[in-house]
């Protein structure tokens, strides 16, 4: 399959730079919420010894507020895109709920390698941690009869196809650990540049993981809904315009 050059890994400095104006990445605010757009290769949450996470910026968000915001979900370390913050107590409780109980609608967009057999579809397989180490974050497919299944579901649309390349929307129905990048190599079209899943076909495609939260659409009370999208990061740009998908570039830009 002829690919272009790889892409390079976003640098440590563009990480630094987006880290130190998180201000300029905000996609909404009000009194209650914030959504930012996530830098990719930035972890949402410090660990044990990390001071380059993202929540170590989020003094910089308060806006007249006497503490900070905090996240009301996350999103893996190298994906990009539509990340939400509640402001006030309140809020967090609030949104914890709607993402708890699937209220909160997430797309996304992934660039592929391959491309599914339809148009669109549903992909219902169950997963489950691939070590009883509690520490350990990686996922399988599991047997619905394995006591450790949880229910998985997503749903797929081919947004555009070709170089042997796709760009996928896709919607998931639940949130497990991995969910997306597991059910897209499962069924035998890995994102591009997944450094877990999909193995050397995925990692030879791109250094950097090609999954962007693009939308969320939050049916938040007592303030209106929240329909956000976040643009398509640089990284992904060139794999989509190979797969077809420069018309979503353009009309970004148009915007």
């Amino acid at each position: 399959m002829p690919i272009s050059k790889p892409d390079p890994r976003p640098a440590a400095t563009d990480r630094t730079a987006a880290m130190a104006d998180l201000a300029a990445r905000i996609l909404h605010r009000d009194a209650h919420v914030i959504v930012l757009d996530k830098p990719a290769g930035v972890a949402v949450h410090a660990g044990s010894g990390r001071d380059d996470a993202l929540d170590r910026a989020f003094p910089t968000l308060r806006f007249g507020l006497d503490r900070d915001p905090q996240l009301a979900h996350r999103l893996d370390k190298d994906t990009s895109g539509c990340l939400a913050l509640g402001r006030t107590r309140e809020a967090l409780t609030r949104l914890g709920k709607l993402f708890q109980r699937g209220e909160v609608k997430k797309t996304y967009w992934a660039v592929v390698s391959g491309a599914p057999r339809e148009a669109e579809g549903l992909i219902d397989l169950p997963l489950a941690r691939k070590s009883h180490d509690k520490r350990s974050w990686i996922m399988r497919v599991a047997d619905p009869a394995d006591p450790e299944a949880e229910s998985a579901r997503t749903r797929w649309r081919i947004l555009a196809a070709g170089d042997g390349l796709s760009l996928l929307e896709l919607t998931p129905e639940t949130g497990r650990t991995h969910q997306l990048r597991v059910h897209c190599d499962a069924m035998g079209f890995p994102i591009a540049g997944d450094p877990i899943y999909g193995g050397d076909r995925a990692r030879a495609m791109a250094r950097h993981l090609h999954l962007h939260a693009r939308r969320l659409v939050i049916p938040y009370v007592p303030a209106a809904p929240i329909d956000i999208s976040a643009p398509a990061p640089a990284h992904m740009a060139a794999l989509i315009r190979l797969a077809g998908g420069r018309d979503f570039l353009t009309q970004e830009a148009s915007t």
